[in-house]
């Protein structure tokens, strides 16, 4: 698309898009269009873009009124029995939980394996409260899924990062994040983001694989000391440079 006489392009979820997708978009935005990127976390380079004055920022601060803050706490993997049966108690009281599979490689398939393995052994063990979400779903199996486990159907959402942005089920309140050790800290900052938009209190699960390299201690370490995008966004520069 060509656009006459563009005025204004907003660019929401803006860690999602690569350097060329942002550049594409903004070479068809013409020379005196103004532009708006929206995220919770900048990817260092956007941070950095605006340290040089190439990007003014505005922050919004605060949380929708009555949210209440997310108990981070992180695990090894090891400890998965406990993290199963403490998850049991918590759907028990009415809770319920998002469990995502680890982020394997670049292939969607190998990571779709990993998100069929644990729903199997999940289903097993809460039969007929556990559902699945993948990247490979058509749009209306995934729409069904997520109304069921919106409407309290399902008590568990097995996923890949699916649900990572535009996923909005405010009485979910657990998130179990497992080999968190391989994800991004936007990403882990966004899928975080799915829990704690109702009155519940809400907790966030961190499990990961030892031993741990000295870089994924540092992220898994920031997750776990503040909610802020921007201090985690400036520790992924700090950690990865622009």
């Amino acid at each position: 698309v060509d656009f006459n006489n563009l005025g204004l392009a907003v660019i929401d979820e803006q860690h999602r898009f690569g350097v060329h997708q942002r550049l594409a978009l903004q070479a068809k935005a013409g020379k005196a269009t103004d532009l708006l990127v929206m995220t919770a976390t900048p990817i260092p380079r956007t941070l950095a873009l605006t340290v040089y004055g190439d990007m003014d920022v505005s922050k919004l601060t605060e949380k929708p009124a009555g949210r209440l803050p997310i108990d981070t706490r992180v695990l090894p993997l090891d400890r998965l029995d406990e993290v199963i049966a403490g998850l049991g108690r918590s759907i028990a009281s009415s809770n319920r939980a998002y469990w995502v599979c680890p982020l394997v490689d670049e292939s969607e398939l190998i990571d779709l394996a990993a998100a069929e393995d644990r729903f199997n052994q999940m289903a097993k063990l809460f039969p007929g409260r556990v559902g699945l979400i993948h990247g490979k779903l058509k749009g209306s199996a995934k729409d069904a899924v997520m109304a069921d486990f919106k409407s309290g159907a399902l008590d568990i959402l097995v996923s890949t990062t699916v649900i990572e942005v535009g996923v909005d089920v405010p009485e979910a309140s657990v998130m179990i994040i497992e080999n968190a050790e391989r994800f991004g800290l936007a990403q882990l900052h966004q899928l975080r983001g799915r829990v704690g938009r109702g009155a519940a209190k809400s907790s966030c699960l961190l499990l990961y694989q030892e031993p741990l390299g000295e870089t994924a201690k540092a992220r898994l370490k920031i997750m776990r000391e503040t909610e802020d995008g921007f201090r985690i966004a400036e520790e992924d520069l700090r950690l990865r440079g622009a």
